[in-house]
């Protein structure tokens, strides 16, 4: 077949913006048709969260450059599920596209609880549809398959296109007794294989674990355990979307004739959304803080954020002991009932040793079950191949050591075409051999209070270089005959406060800045910027010959 006529056939193509390489940030593009009609959908539209490498930024979000050209031929966005990764950059990023947004009921109302917390957010409107419906957006068929994960209404994507079927499976893992929900619809799942599935685009996150997770019911059954056997105060910290637990939670201390204490913005904005839509009934109001000093310790469950060493979530607050009206004593108990994301580890060890050091107790999975991962180990994801059998298998939700693992297990199963992606490849599906075919541009964009940019329009970099060597700021004053008028002003921001031999740094700079505008001849300091440079130059200079760091330096030079 010809490239042209290749051109002109209608074909299936996939292209991730986010989420493959990488653990966060989910946004896929599904296209079909042929390449220069090609119509579009995206599933999921995710955060990731900023580590030391973008001081001060508070989410990275997926660049959409791409599809925000191709928008007019963008038919919609299906969201699987309400994680922040798979769906907090719709708020910042829907308004460069405009297009309907498609998700169920629990992430509708997540994303409009959201919404009213930050001003001058939009009002996106949403389809809702559940588990169980089928819809079309554009010339794709999409039906919602019910699947298990670690927050309510979590769904895989069938998606039929006339030239075979995708199944995206999302966030999911096999639960024969979720706290909340269904099982993972297995015989959904067969049926949809027994059709023909053409390609499974599929979770990684847990590919290098052998085994099948823990059922969330022994997660509870645990935890029921240990708060009945507790002395004290137990603080359960979690994450605010897993509603199964908190529920978990509830329950247990019901058991053992506890009052639950709710702690955390985000916390009581899930749970009111969670008791409207019916996920706690049975199970009494939760408190909040102003109730704490009427609460007998032996009588206290505390439910809060902060599982991530949140500097100004309520856990932290409390390990520092500086909230208003909360409290913990020696002998409680702190349950971390959460995994650690990568690059928290500090933050959360800081708060662990905080918590310690006041004679807290704390426990976390390891010690005993409490916690349990929503994500399939590699006997559920062999299930989920036994289950769709499909052609192609592509790795998502990963980085490069879960993707390579998961391509390996494919192998492993028969699949016939195994593709390794990464972030920006698009592939062609079908018809024909599953191939790279193009690449389009990515990156990340930077959330940084009130405004998006890119790492450049952000000044990330620069922010980097401040956070490793900090900064001086020098103010040149020369008369009308090129002389200093006096001595350099400086102020030096993050730098050391002498030379190592008792001599200021600050004196040692405008030594060098001095120094720096002697050497230049009287008639050619007329140019300000040779001034400027020399002077920036030689203050570098010197701190590295004392330091051995260059920090940034700013001169202004003024000419009467």
């Amino acid at each position: 077949m010809s490239d042209t006529t290749r051109k002109n056939e209608p074909s299936l193509v996939f292209c991730p913006l986010g989420g493959i390489g990488e653990i966060g940030m989910n946004l896929a593009l599904y296209g079909y048709g042929p390449e220069a009609e090609r119509e579009w959908i995206i599933v999921d539209c995710g955060v990731s969260f900023a580590g030391p490498e973008a001081p001060g930024v508070d989410l990275v979000l997926p660049d959409i450059g791409f599809i925000v050209e191709e928008r007019r031929s963008l038919k919609g966005i299906v969201i699987t599920h309400a994680h922040e990764d798979h769906y907090g950059a719709l708020l910042d990023l829907w308004p460069k596209l405009k297009v309907p947004v498609y998700a169920t009921q629990f992430t509708a109302s997540l994303l409009d609880a959201k919404r009213e917390g930050e001003p001058g957010a939009p009002k996106i409107p949403v389809t809702l549809f559940q588990a169980g419906d089928r819809f079309k957006v554009g010339p794709f068929d999409i039906e919602a398959v019910n699947v298990t994960h670690s927050i309510p209404e979590p769904v895989a994507l069938a998606i039929r296109t006339p030239v075979g079927t995708v199944v995206h499976t999302g966030d999911w893992k096999i639960d024969a007794s979720p706290a909340l929900g269904l099982p993972t619809d297995e015989a959904r799942l067969r049926a949809i294989g027994d059709e023909g599935v053409l390609a499974l685009v599929c979770d990684s996150t847990n590919a290098l674990r052998e085994g099948i997770s823990p059922s969330e019911s022994e997660v509870g059954a645990s935890l029921a355990e240990i708060i009945a056997a507790a002395k004290g105060r137990v603080i359960v910290t979690t994450f605010s979307s897993n509603v199964g637990r908190i529920r978990a939670v509830a329950q247990a201390a019901g058991e053992a004739d506890r009052q639950v204490l709710l702690m955390g913005r985000s916390m009581k904005r899930v749970a009111d959304i969670a008791r409207e839509l019916h996920y706690f009934d049975g199970l009494p109001d939760f408190l909040d803080e102003s109730s704490f000093g009427y609460i007998p310790r032996e009588k206290a469950v505390i439910i809060l954020t902060g599982s991530q060493g949140e500097p100004r979530a309520a856990l932290a607050r409390l390990a520092r002991d500086d909230h208003p009206s909360v409290g913990l004593s020696k002998g409680d108990l702190v349950i971390f009932s959460s995994r650690s994301i990568p690059g928290n580890e500090k933050a959360i060890n800081d708060i662990k040793n905080g918590l310690i050091e006041r004679g807290v107790e704390v426990l976390e999975d390891g010690g005993k079950l409490v916690h349990v991962s929503g994500h399939p180990r590699r006997a559920e994801l062999r299930q989920m191949y036994e289950w769709t059998r499909p052609r192609i298998a592509v790795p998502a939700h990963g980085e490069a050591a879960h993707l390579a693992a998961h391509a390996k297990l494919a192998g492993e199963m028969g699949v016939r075409e195994v593709v390794q992606i990464r972030d920006g490849k698009m592939v062609r599906l079908g018809p024909g051999p599953a191939e790279i075919i193009d690449e389009v541009p990515v990156g990340r964009l930077y959330k940084d209070g009130r405004l998006i940019g890119s790492d450049v329009e952000m000044g990330i970099a620069e922010r980097r270089r401040l956070s490793f060597a900090g900064h001086v700021t020098l103010c040149v004053e020369l008369t009308a005959k090129f002389e200093l008028r006096h001595d350099p002003e400086l102020v030096a921001i993050g730098l050391p406060q002498d030379d190592g031999q008792g001599e200021e740094m600050e004196e040692v700079l405008i030594d060098a800045a001095v120094g720096a505008i002697d050497s230049i001849p009287k008639n050619r300091r007329k140019d300000p910027e040779l001034v400027r440079e020399a002077v920036r130059r030689a203050v570098r200079a010197a701190a590295a010959d004392v330091w051995g760091k260059k920090p940034i330096v700013t001169v202004f030079v003024a000419l009467a």
